[in-house]
C-alpha cells in the first residue's frame, strides 16, 4: 500500500514572504522532536540498554499483545524498525513471539515477565521526563499543546493521502 502525498499549489500573495527556517513549523517540530528524542534515548540507553524503537514497542506491548503490523500502526514506526526492535526484545527475553491461532502465518508479540518488570522501572522515568519537559507550561497550555499536536497529526495524515502516518 503506497500513500500519495496531495499536491499543493502555492497561494499567490501580494508580498511573498521568504521562508525562514526558524519560523517554519515543520522544521521547529522536527528540532523539538529530535531534542526530546536525544534526551530520552540517552537516558534509556544508559540506564536500561534500550533504543527508542525498543522503548516504544515495549510501551505499546505493556498495554497488551499485538501483531507486528498492529505494532507498526501503534508506534508510528516503519515495519523494518518494528521488526528490528522486536527481534532485539525477543533476544533479550523481554518479549516473546506467540503463534496466532487463527492465522498461522502471523504471530503476536507480548512482553515477558522480565519485560513487564523492566517496563515497570521505565514508566516512572518516562513520566518524570514528561513532567520536567512540561514544567514551564500551565495545565491549560499542556492541554492546548496536546490538542494542537493531534490536529497537526490529523492534517499531515490527510495530506499524506488519508492514511495514518
Amino acid at each position: 500500500m503506497t500513500a500519495t502525498v496531495s499536491p499543493l499549489t502555492p497561494t499567490p500573495t501580494d508580498a511573498a514572504e521568504p521562508l525562514s527556517l526558524a519560523d517554519y513549523v515543520p522544521y521547529r517540530l522536527s528540532v523539538a522532536s529530535n531534542a526530546v528524542s536525544r534526551l530520552i534515548a540517552r537516558a534509556y540507553e544508559d540506564r536500561f540498554g534500550l533504543s527508542i524503537p525498543q522503548w516504544r514497542l515495549m510501551s505499546v506491548l505493556a498495554e497488551g499483545s499485538l501483531t507486528q503490523q498492529a505494532a507498526v500502526t501503534r508506534t508510528a514506526m516503519d515495519k523494518v524498525r518494528v521488526s528490528r526492535a522486536a527481534q532485539d526484545l525477543v533476544e533479550r527475553r523481554l518479549a516473546v513471539r506467540l503463534a496466532n491461532r487463527i492465522d498461522r502465518r502471523s504471530h503476536s508479540l507480548e512482553l515477558t515477565a522480565a519485560g513487564r518488570r523492566l517496563f515497570g522501572e521505565i514508566a516512572p522515568l518516562a513520566l518524570a521526563y514528561e513532567a520536567a519537559l512540561l514544567a514551564g507550561l500551565a495545565p491549560g497550555e499542556v492541554a492546548t499543546l496536546k490538542r494542537l499536536l493531534g490536529k497537526l497529526e490529523d492534517a499531515a495524515a490527510q495530506l499524506y493521502g488519508g492514511e495514518a502516518l
